[in-house]
């Protein structure tokens, strides 16, 4: 696994992620968050990870977790074919911006999140996000969940294959199943 940009020429600044060596890492960050919140983007259902697509892991993590999801593009309508409700429907791009804003009470009304987590986006728009979000909203902590290093996010796993992947996503989400 490394630690490196998973695109070639993605650097970052004076700040680099943490890389997340374990997934029970993640689990943790999570559970510590105030007003954590999801967002999915399109490669989630193009993503299969051994005979399960991406997208059924992010359910499966989401009713565990309680994390409300935020999907992009049309994904909104591979969850409800799914029989899952995502908490909101935006672009990318507009919720990078929406986060950016200090004035932006969330989708729900209830304030700012503390902590985004970010997973199936193209590799190169989420990078702008999350540099987006780490120049312009540096309280704001982010996660990626994909199988890619991203550089400016907060913490990131380690380039990985579909197998690490996959059991990354099973380990996170079992932290939450039963109040763990």
């Amino acid at each position: 696994m490394s630690c490196e940009p998973w695109q070639c020429a993605e650097g970052s600044a004076t700040k680099k992620a943490m890389a997340i060596t374990k997934p029970e890492v993640a689990a943790s960050l999570i559970k510590r968050a105030n007003r954590p919140i999801l967002v999915v983007g399109s490669e989630a259902v193009t993503r299969d990870l051994g005979g399960k697509l991406l997208i059924e892991y992010l359910i499966d993590f989401a009713r565990a977790s309680k994390v409300p999801v935020v999907a992009t593009a049309h994904m909104v309508g591979e969850f409800l074919k799914r029989g899952f409700r995502p908490a909101g429907f935006m672009s990318a791009m507009d919720i990078g911006n929406r986060l950016v804003d200090p004035e932006w009470k969330g989708i729900d009304g209830k304030g700012q999140y503390d902590l985004v987590l970010f997973v199936a986006l193209p590799y190169y728009m989420e990078g702008l996000i999350l540099s987006g979000l780490m120049h312009f909203a540096p309280k704001l902590r982010t996660i990626t969940l994909d199988n890619k290093f991203h550089p400016h996010a907060s913490w990131s796993f380690p380039n990985a294959g579909v197998k690490v992947w996959a059991e990354n996503l099973k380990v996170i989400t079992s932290k939450f199943e039963g109040g763990q």
